[in-house]
């Protein structure tokens, strides 16, 4: 079942809800530029759906479906997503029983339960981990000048294959 939740931005998050009939719900998480249609997500959604659990699986705002711009970090808006998202789904009187992510969703769902207690389980599948060098570590320490120079920069995988073509209006937290 499709379902639209707005965030506290007023945007527009698309999901799909798996129903079990069971008032029991876990919401699962997208990773960096992935959607809601992720196969991971489509799986575990099929899965719990079999084994009587509802499931839940949406795009992050600026992602998929979901309205909003794509943002490069955005680590607290995501959060602020999971948040509208749990709270549509308490007031619908689901008992969220896990938030589960993959990836880049690991993190969010973890920096989810550090602001909030209300979901017990938490399940980070394959998030980042090893964040002390930052948004620097993975960009290079002069990123915002070379953008500001050169109008963007391209984000390269490790045998120089452009992934991302990134400008100033991706960066949320700089």
């Amino acid at each position: 079942q499709r379902v639209l939740i707005s965030n506290k931005l007023g945007e527009k998050l698309v999901g799909l809800l798996h129903e079990a009939c069971s008032k029991e719900l876990v919401i699962l998480c997208h990773g960096f530029r992935a959607t809601k249609d992720d196969s991971i997500l489509v799986d575990l959604a099929a899965a719990l759906a079999s084994a009587g659990v509802n499931a839940f699986r949406f795009d992050f705002a600026g992602n998929g479906e979901s309205e909003g711009l794509f943002q490069y970090g955005n680590y607290r808006k995501e959060a602020d997503d999971l948040r509208s998202v749990v709270s549509y789904f308490s007031e619908q009187k689901y008992d969220i029983i896990a938030l589960v992510g993959h990836s880049k969703g690991g993190n969010a769902v973890l920096l989810y339960a550090s602001m909030y207690h209300d979901v017990t389980v938490i399940v980070n599948i394959s998030g980042r981990f090893a964040l002390e060098e930052g948004i620097e570590g993975r960009l290079g320490k002069n990123f915002l000048q070379r953008i500001k120079k050169d109008g963007y920069i391209d984000v390269r995988n490790k045998k120089g294959v452009s992934l991302l073509h990134l400008t100033c209006h991706y960066f949320v937290e700089y």
